[in-house]
């Protein structure tokens, strides 16, 4: 891995490590490697995924993805992840708010 891939792997493992605190309330969450970047479970169920740039994509269904599309998210290539919005990156009680709807969609996909 070069300079480049390795300063990636550093932001994905340092973003996952802050959003699994952030969340922690939400309980049962737990990160684990996957592909260059981190899945992030609650009681196991996949909800969460953060890349290898850091960048953090939740779980969204058919319901929750207009508020993603309205506030200028895109979808992670096409898979039911959307990109975390700008401005609720740095508001911790917003970011449990969207992790808590992505945790109970990802949970309803499981049924």
């Amino acid at each position: 891995m070069g300079s480049r891939g390795a300063r990636a792997k550093a932001a994905g493992t340092e973003a996952a490590a802050t959003f699994t605190t952030v969340v922690e309330p939400l309980g049962g969450v737990e990160s684990k490697a996957m592909f260059g970047g981190y899945g992030i479970f609650r009681v196991g169920v996949m909800f969460a995924i953060v890349d290898s740039e850091g960048r953090l994509y939740l779980r969204a269904d058919d319901t929750t993805s207009p508020a993603f599309e309205s506030a200028g998210s895109s979808q992670h290539a096409r898979m039911p992840y959307w990109e975390l919005p700008d401005d609720i990156r740095d508001q911790p009680e917003d970011l449990l708010t969207w992790a808590r709807t992505a945790a109970e969609v990802a949970a309803r996909g499981k049924r």
